[in-house]
């Protein structure tokens, strides 16, 4: 399905829009800051207009995600293409863009994300200009990360969000913002490294024929790596059962483990969120965190299948102590943002929990789960950042009795904690519920999934205990006239409000999209794990 205005496809346009929008923000005068601002909201609700588009246009019948007739809104086009006489061959990198199921609501997330951080950057004094710059560029990474289908190109979108997140925590960030900012940076360039390695060696074990010239050469192309019939005999990854699958596939792991953060990859999260500028950790909470698990299921899944089956109760392991152990740290945490920082620890392991049971159950509570978790802790940061804007301290002690002052505030909170401790009636319930449901089918899961389930317990205890100090109790003297939440933190904070809502009293808005796709993906990977018997 291709869907194009001017000529060019609808994922180029959503995914380079940002582009232009920062290249018109670099031409206005800096004196002119409400147009720098207008701009930025302009350009990123086009692409949420655009994302509407996509979501309204899609089929939900398509999804084989290892086919490009499975992709929708799908462009190619040559990108680079070397004639080279050494042994190095022809080298050919397309320039390949689609969609399926597990990408569009990611897209959609992305859009709505960027666009609400705009707005909640609104107060942002210090060199305007270059960090709404800095903010469109991002944007444009992690558009292009959820699109691609050429891993070259996914790479590049990948390293693309690095730069930008890089200054905009070190530059607008907090008092540590330097610590902060080099930590994330070292930390994701170290797992880059690590896939680069991955991707070379696919790209060698990897041949295809080209239709135009009949020539074989190798490929970057994720949907033909998904087919073990185009792997080489002799390549470095030929086959099943060679330990230098085993290797790719944890490199391919450990870099996009960083992102989610999986314990113990975890340490550079809580510096970044509580450096960052509110916009920003809305952002890497929203939406960087998800693009780590994304890869898992986009790339190391279907690739490597039988190590997907042959891992899956290490996973598990993994999403249990993340469970727990976030949820236990957030609980210790007296500074507002850091608890919420931890808070996602927690919840993005009960998304590597629903994806190592590798069934439909799992797998669609898991991708649901990413979405719901990006737009209920989007909400909390947001949160957060109206009471630092007017209080200048994220100290939870230093509260109390907020509800007398700020109602309105006091209501929207409730929802996010609410949705975030997994009440019936809001998204998180849903997406948790399908996570631990899928997992727990599984024989070998059943108890890390039972032991798992503490992290809801304790989730809701450090949720209630912050409303608690913040909102109930005797009103403090010191924020007596504090005001109440004004029209642009209501826009900003509504329509994830409502998402939240109507999400949880109908899923099937999001899971209709998600199901032809996580069903294919659950085949193929079910299909893979006969070969976990050839592995030594």
């Amino acid at each position: 399905m291709t869907f194009q205005l001017f000529g060019i496809g609808i994922l180029s346009w959503i995914t380079f829009l940002p582009v232009i929008g920062m290249i018109i923000v670099l031409l206005i005068p800096k004196e002119a800051r409400s147009a720098m601002k207008w701009t930025a909201v302009g350009i990123t609700f086009l692409q949420v207009v655009l994302a509407v588009v996509i979501y309204a246009n899609f089929n939900y019948n398509l999804g084989g995600i290892n086919s490009q007739e499975g992709m929708q809104f799908v462009e190619k086009a040559k990108w680079i293409d070397i004639k080279s006489v050494s042994w190095f061959g022809r080298v050919l990198i397309e320039y390949f863009l689609g969609v399926d199921g597990i990408s569009v609501p990611m897209v959609i997330l992305t859009a709505l994300i960027s666009f609400i951080a705009v707005i909640a950057s609104w107060k942002i004094d210090k060199a305007l200009k270059g960090y709404m710059a800095l903010l469109l560029l991002l944007d444009t990474g992690m558009m292009g990360v959820f699109v691609a289908l050429d891993f070259f190109l996914f790479y590049v979108f990948w390293e693309l969000m690095l730069l930008p997140m890089y200054f905009l925590i070190g530059v607008w960030g907090g008092p540590r913002r330097e610590y902060a900012a080099i930590k994330f940076f070292l930390y994701t360039l170290a797992g880059s490294v690590l896939m680069l390695l991955a991707m070379i060696a696919l790209y060698f074990s990897v041949t295809i024929i080209d239709p135009a010239s009949g020539e074989k050469l190798h490929t970057f192309n994720l949907l033909a790596m998904m087919n073990p019939a185009n792997f080489e005999p002799n390549s470095l990854l030929a086959g099943f059962g060679t330990h230098m699958r085993a290797l790719a596939y944890v490199a391919l792991f450990i870099g996009f483990a960083i992102k989610v953060p999986i314990f113990p990859f975890h340490t550079w999260l809580p510096d970044a969120h509580v450096e960052a500028p509110t916009a920003i950790s809305v952002i890497l909470a929203g939406v960087l965190l998800k693009m780590g698990a994304y890869g898992l299921i986009r790339i190391s899944f279907p690739i490597f299948p039988e190590l997907a089956q042959k891992y899956a109760f290490a996973l598990a392991i993994l999403a249990f102590i993340n469970i727990v152990y976030g949820a236990l740290c957030a609980m210790a945490q007296t500074d507002f943002k850091k608890l919420i920082a931890y808070s996602s620890v927690s919840h993005m392991g009960i998304v590597l929990l629903g994806m190592s049971a590798l069934n439909t159950q799992g797998m669609m509570g898991a991708v649901f789960q990413m979405f719901n978790h990006g737009t209920i802790t989007a909400m909390l940061f947001l949160i957060v950042g109206v009471i630092y804007d007017r209080a200048h301290t994220r100290d939870l002690n230093a509260f109390g009795g907020l509800a007398l002052t700020m109602p309105k505030y006091t209501g929207i909170m409730t929802v996010a904690f609410f949705a975030a401790l997994g009440l019936p009636g809001l998204s998180g319930f849903v997406s948790e519920a399908f996570s631990f449901l899928g997992a727990f089918q599984v024989d070998k899961l059943r108890v890390i999934t039972m032991a798992s389930t503490l992290g809801i317990v304790l989730t809701a205890a450090y949720m209630l205990w912050t409303l608690q100090r913040v909102f109930l109790g005797k009103a403090n003297e010191k924020w007596s006239t504090m005001p109440d939440v004004d029209g642009r933190e209501i826009f900003m904070l509504a329509p994830l409000a409502i998402i939240i809502l109507v999400l949880g009293i109908y899923p099937s808005f999001m899971l209709n999209i998600m199901t032809s796709s996580v069903n294919h993906l659950v085949d193929l990977v079910a299909k893979g794990g006969a070969a976990v018997a050839l592995i030594p």
